[in-house]
């Protein structure tokens, strides 16, 4: 038996689990008509056959009807919920993983226009800011109701197979029961005393177990400190915990730390790239210390070494790696194979949850195959017939392809013309905070060496030096260059400098900055902070109604943090139409969508960041002697089937452009291009 403390089973109750990694409750809103369907159960099923020990699916699975599926949440409030919950369930267990499910209300944290157009409840009269819908104040018939809900969900999910359920007390309508900051009722379920706030979610732990029994595994996640003045303190938090491990009806308590009711808090909760490592991890093993009861935690905990020394060292008796496995969810047979160098990390984006936030399903930025288990493959099968490939472009989407085509035993030889791989996301990782970026290209480079694929670094391709290889498939990746054409004007403006001249470092900062966002992505935002930071003043400006929309609700945390104690504005709805150089100022000529309405300001320097146009020269001129004429199936590629198009019966090889090389779109995009174009090859 191994002795990595990762790897001994953990006694839950009457249920062996058979390591110490698990899955926490996390929303990756797939399912179909409010039920865990194929798609969902085959996400889970992934994990499990990888090695996880439980699965704590849904994030929260919904309990009554006025607690609408504002993340696309699984329906506990169905009866026809059950064989769905079954099938899930067994794709799990068949694999030896344990299988839970987390239950809620999300009280207050939803909006009343989904679902069935019911008011949202709450123990506040207050609107939560991140869902901005004032809720109805709880009533003692909507609190009777709901106590019943919960119990009637448990039965359903015990029905379905489950081996527990996990009720989510933090942020939801628990939580705003039991914290000061979110309790405005009077009498006994009212903020006077800390007996009456916890009166709600102990009447519904109470209801819950007289309907599934004492066997059945019901634990709590919780928030024992919400890291906010007046709310819930970590002393107060103890004792809370010790409540609850004295009732002797709770079976594991999942520990969160601070609250999430503004974007800025959920980021302090569940951090992003450039923020610590593991931050609540010591809190987490100090409320296993109080109780006594088994203890679980995650928040970001993406790498082995933490992980093991949370278990190492007591801390935590489970140990939650949930965006690890999203990115990763072979994270446990490769640890027991001896792999872990093979790990594909997690480096922090946080695509998968931000996508969720803005009415998406999670995606992890660098893993195409995660939520799409049912059509791409995590690991690459061998290829009956091996061929020459050769890829132009050593950034994520020539990386990508030449990972895959390796893997499936093919030839591969990379031709990059910079002198390191990486393309825009080494540019990227040039940001401290975004330095996590560079492990997605970091990883594909040990997995190409591994698998003995040729790089010519320095090297600006040509036709002929791709057919003296006399390759079978040519794929171009060679990106794209900053756009610098405004469409009002028609020609590329000499008088500005791209967000990529900042970010390279290429071109200082000079005094008062006007940084024009078409994009709505990273690199404004990047440019912008680098500006900031020499006490330069800054404009962001952009057509949109909002500004940044691709960055999202956490990452751009981050950046507010940052650029918001600066001298630095934001100009929504205002089109840059023109910039001319006036003297040693430059004059920008700004209109807007909404009006024939325009004015001029001066600038010392303007930013454009208006994506990228393809540098395809290269793929136009092998076009000719393809086969394909670059062309895809589209049909065949969305079904998973090789390309087999010919409209050039004397063409001598394949030809696929993908990522930026066709279109500026973002990282996640170009890796899905190459993923599965090139696993078929």
């Amino acid at each position: 038996m191994s002795k990595d403390p990762l790897l001994q089973p953990f006694q839950l109750k009457h249920l062996t689990l058979r390591n110490r990694i698990m899955t926490t409750s996390h929303e990756p809103a797939y399912p179909a008509d409010g039920m865990p369907k194929e798609r969902y159960a085959a996400y889970h099923a992934e994990r499990a056959k990888a090695g996880v020990a439980l699965a704590m699916t849904a994030g929260s699975a919904a309990v009554s009807k006025d607690s609408p599926p504002v993340f696309n949440n699984i329906l506990a409030y169905r009866d026809d919920v059950v064989p769905w919950i079954q099938n899930l369930t067994d794709a799990v267990h068949e694999h030896g993983c344990a299988a839970m499910i987390q239950l809620t209300h999300l009280g207050r944290r939803t909006t009343w226009n989904k679902g069935d157009w019911l008011p949202s409840v709450s123990s506040s009269k207050h609107r939560e800011p991140a869902h901005r819908a004032f809720p109805k104040l709880i009533e003692d018939w909507d609190i009777e109701r709901i106590i019943t809900n919960f119990a009637d969900a448990a039965e359903r999910m015990k029905a379905g197979g489950m081996d527990g359920i996990e009720i989510q007390v933090y942020g939801h309508l628990l939580d705003q029961f039991w914290s000061p900051l979110t309790n405005d009722l009077t009498g006994p379920y009212g903020a006077d005393t800390l007996e009456n706030r916890m009166r709600f979610p102990m009447d519904v732990l109470d209801a819950i177990r007289k309907r599934v029994g004492a066997e059945f595994i019901v634990g709590l996640r919780f928030t024992a400190d919400e890291a906010q003045k007046g709310g819930i303190d970590p002393v107060e938090g103890l004792e809370m915990s010790r409540i609850l491990a004295a009732t002797g009806q709770v079976d594991f308590l999942n520990v969160i730390r601070g609250r999430i009711h503004t974007d800025p808090a959920m980021t302090d909760i569940i951090p992003v790239q450039g923020m610590a490592n593991a931050p609540h991890l010591d809190f987490a093993g100090e409320v296993k210390k109080a109780t006594g009861l088994p203890t679980f935690h995650a928040a970001k905990i993406p790498d082995v070494a933490t992980a093991r020394h949370a278990i190492q060292a007591g801390l935590l008796d489970m140990v939650g790696m949930t965006r690890a496995h999203i990115a990763d969810p072979h994270i446990v047979r490769k640890i027991i194979e001896g792999r872990e160098d093979d790990i594909r990390p997690c480096v922090g984006a946080t695509y998968c949850l931000d996508r969720i936030y803005q009415a998406g399903d999670a995606l992890c930025m660098h893993n195409a195959a995660t939520g799409r288990e049912l059509t791409m493959p995590h690991d690459i099968p061998v290829a009956e017939t091996v061929k020459n490939v050769v890829i132009v472009g050593a950034g994520p989407a020539g990386l990508e392809a030449a990972r895959v085509a390796a893997e499936r035993g093919h030839y591969v030889t990379v031709f990059e013309a910079a002198a390191q791989p990486g393309g825009q996301v080494r540019l990227t990782a040039q940001s401290p905070r975004r330095r996590e970026m560079i492990s997605i290209i970091d990883w594909r480079m040990a997995q190409c060496a591994a698998r003995d694929v040729a790089f010519h670094f320095n090297t600006w391709a040509e036709a002929a030096d791709i057919t003296a290889l006399d390759p079978d498939v040519v794929i171009i990746a060679t990106g794209g260059l900053p756009n610098l054409e405004l469409f009002e004007t028609g020609r590329e403006q000499a008088n500005v400098v791209s967000s990529w001249d900042i970010i390279s470092g290429d071109v200082k900062p000079a005094g008062n900055v006007l940084i024009y966002d078409e994009a709505g992505d990273h690199p404004a935002l990047q440019a912008a902070e680098i500006v900031a930071n020499t006490g330069a003043k800054v404009e962001v400006m952009t057509p949109d109604r909002t500004f940044a929309p691709d960055i999202m609700a956490m990452n751009l945390v981050p950046y507010m943090r940052a650029l918001q104690d600066k001298d630095v504005t934001f100009t929504v709805t205002r089109r840059l139409l023109d910039v001319r150089r006036h003297g040693n100022k430059l004059t920008a000529v700004v209109g807007t969508d909404y009006s024939d309405h325009s004015h001029e300001a001066d600038y010392d320097q303007v930013v454009v960041n208006y994506g990228t146009l393809p540098n395809a020269d290269l793929y136009f001129d092998l076009k000719p002697l393809s086969s394909n004429g670059g062309a895809i199936d589209h049909e065949a590629l969305i079904a998973g089937q090789a390309q087999t198009t010919t409209r050039n019966d004397a063409g001598q090889f394949q030809l696929f452009r993908i990522g930026d090389a066709v279109s500026a779109r973002n990282t996640h995009a170009a890796i899905y291009d190459a993923l599965r174009l090139v696993k078929d090859i």
